[in-house]
């Protein structure tokens, strides 16, 4: 594909991604009308390219907070999102709005991307490729999750998470994953 796919290119794209996530995903036709993870990264995606002109600021905004409300999934239109990004039951997730997520990205319900501080700046966690990040964790200030990197369901990650590591705990410790595993989350042999 481009670097600027066409938009049913993009929505076929996050339809198959959503197939491939979710095993309880039966067609994509369930996908398109019931999961509010697609629909709140479908709006994101709108009030993304508003939130590039600086008149359309505003507009952007509002169209984040109606999705929202929808959705339950808050994420500020400034927040950069990789291709094939998927987000599982979505309630409760929040992207703040200097975040930046990779490629291939997986996040479960309850999960935040957010800051530490008031101030300007990079504010937010960076993402790499193809990382996990569990139910409720929370990913907070300017860090950076490694590509491959996964963070266990309610973690709380302030510290940069090197490549291919699993991370668990409060506040939380990585470790690197065997080389080898497949690195499902459930597996309890990669937090030892």
């Amino acid at each position: 594909m481009s670097p600027n796919p066409a938009l049913r290119d993009v929505i076929s794209e996050d339809l198959t991604t959503a197939c491939r996530q979710d095993p309880a995903a039966r067609h994509r036709l369930e996908v398109a009308l019931l999961y509010s993870g697609v629909h709140a990264l479908w709006a994101h995606r709108l009030a993304h390219r508003l939130w590039q002109h600086p008149l359309l600021r505003l507009p952007a905004r509002l169209l984040s907070q109606v999705t929202r409300a929808v959705t339950g999934v808050e994420i500020h239109p400034g927040a950069v999102l990789g291709r094939r990004f998927f987000i599982d039951h979505g309630m409760g997730v929040v992207i703040g709005e200097t975040a930046e997520v990779g490629d291939d990205v997986l996040m479960f319900h309850g999960s935040t991307l957010g800051g530490r501080s008031m101030s300007k700046g990079k504010r937010h966690p960076t993402v790499g490729d193809r990382v996990v990040i569990g139910a409720g964790a929370k990913v907070l200030g300017p860090v950076t999750l490694g590509d491959d990197a996964q963070v266990g369901a309610n973690a709380v990650v302030v510290k940069d998470v090197p490549a291919r590591s699993v991370v668990v705990g409060v506040p939380g410790k990585s470790r690197r994953r065997p080389s080898g595993t497949a690195g499902d989350l459930a597996d309890p042999a990669l937090y030892i």
